[in-house]
């Protein structure tokens, strides 16, 4: 379609496609003149050019690099601009805008359909039963995270009765417990051992003493001897031999 015809039906729809394009290159030049006034400004700071009085070739060699990069940007523009042009914003061959009629029964049905009292209540009784399977969705979770608590807190006494069982149960238990029962019965048969021992010499040095006790009265009475002595002097030998 030839650009009159096409630029006649954007005007009635109240388009301007060159008007786009213009106000973009517009922004484009914008944001590279900021750019470089930014860049240029920075620049000046880092070098000190009050202080070396280079401030003339800074900016000189600032506006090189930007003619550059504006050339090279202004011609891809310009081929961006013409591509727009010929596909972009060129009305199909045959394209004929709806007469007005046609534009109005097209808008009101769509009006109609958006404004039909059916959809609307079977859209507001969606969102009522959404809203009730949200709150019995949070109920769910809130159950299962309270028997998720429970589970692991009778899974921990469970576990700590079967260690006990475990504890109670284990062989080295009790081999350790018939090993303690045998060596106190050892050690009563030592102890019972010790006492006759104990005995039998506290016997034993008694029966020493009172022997010892004999021989030295008979030493020192070797002519009275027990049918000889006096009865005063037994007393006084078997007081002695209690004593012992």
């Amino acid at each position: 379609m030839e650009d009159s015809e096409s630029e006649a039906i954007f005007d009635t729809l109240n388009l301007n496609p060159q008007l786009f394009i213009n106000e973009t290159l517009n922004t484009v030049d914008d944001l590279l003149n900021d750019a470089f006034d930014f860049y240029l400004q920075e620049a000046s700071k880092l070098l000190k050019v009050e202080v070396t009085g280079c401030s003339q070739e800074l900016t000189k060699g600032v506006n090189y690099i930007r003619n550059m990069i504006q050339s090279s940007l202004d011609k891809r523009l310009a081929m961006w601009e013409k591509y727009c042009l010929r596909h972009c914003f060129t009305v199909p061959e045959g394209f004929s805008l709806p007469e007005n009629d046609e534009l109005l029964a097209s808008s009101s049905t769509i009006q109609d359909a958006l404004s039909d009292p059916d959809v609307d209540a079977e859209l507001d009784s969606l969102r009522n039963k959404l809203t009730l399977v949200g709150a019995e969705t949070d109920k769910i979770n809130s159950e299962l995270k309270e028997l998720e608590r429970q589970s692991a807190s009778s899974g921990h006494c469970a576990g700590l009765i079967n260690e006990a069982l475990q504890l109670y149960e284990d062989t080295s238990v009790q081999d350790m417990f018939q090993e303690m029962m045998q060596t106190a019965t050892e050690l009563r048969v030592k102890m019972k051992k010790l006492k006759t021992r104990q005995a039998g010499k506290m016997e034993h040095e008694r029966a020493e003493r009172i022997h010892n006790s004999l021989t030295n009265y008979f030493t020192v009475n070797p002519k009275k001897g027990l049918s000889n002595a006096k009865l005063d002097d037994l007393h006084e030998f078997l007081a002695e031999l209690k004593k012992m």
